[in-house]
């Protein structure tokens, strides 16, 4: 993977995937412990080659970032296993936020994807967050439709927790 360069301030951070112990860092101190049963899958799933985990990891700050791709889905509109793929999970720690890390995170998984022949990356933003929707803009993302945005999740402790986040999907075309 590729390290961010000094010049944007996080020059100790490098981008890379996921090990196997960094999955209990992705709590962000338990602020992200319900979803620890989701993390397992996603894992297995990369290991299997549907999925990628990437993190951002300082070296004095530990996994300040994260961007997961799911390669293969049972929504070929999505991820086909072949040229397109589907980016969900992305996260900067907040006192992160605003220094050029989530575009090179986004520039990372794409220069991946690229070698790997994918063509098209879609996502889902939320059409309450404008200014996540705003920054996919800048990196050539275009809003091509409406998702319901209802999904469902096995929490830390077995229940089963229903989202329901209205959503844009959003595509770029890459390669």
């Amino acid at each position: 993977m590729v390290d961010i360069t000094p010049s944007n301030g996080l020059d100790q951070v490098q981008i890379r995937y996921l090990l196997k112990e960094d999955l209990p860092a992705l709590e962000w101190d338990g602020e992200y412990r319900h979803y620890r049963r989701l993390y397992g899958v996603v894992y297995e799933d990369m290991c299997l080659g549907r999925a990628l985990m990437l993190v951002a990891d300082h070296n004095k700050a530990g996994i300040i970032g994260q961007l997961f791709v799911q390669l293969t889905g049972s929504r070929k509109e999505l991820a086909d296993g072949l040229k397109r793929a589907y980016i969900y999970a992305v996260r900067i720690k907040p006192q992160f936020r605003s220094m050029g890390l989530g575009g090179h995170l986004l520039e990372v998984v794409e220069a991946d994807l690229n070698e790997r022949n994918y063509c098209w990356i879609n996502l889902n933003v939320s059409r309450d967050n404008p200014r996540a929707r705003q920054f996919y803009e800048r990196h050539h993302y275009r809003v091509i439709g409406a998702e319901p945005g209802r999904w469902s999740y096995l929490d830390h402790e077995g229940r089963r927790i229903h989202v329901h986040e209205p959503a844009w999907r959003m595509q770029k075309q890459i390669g």
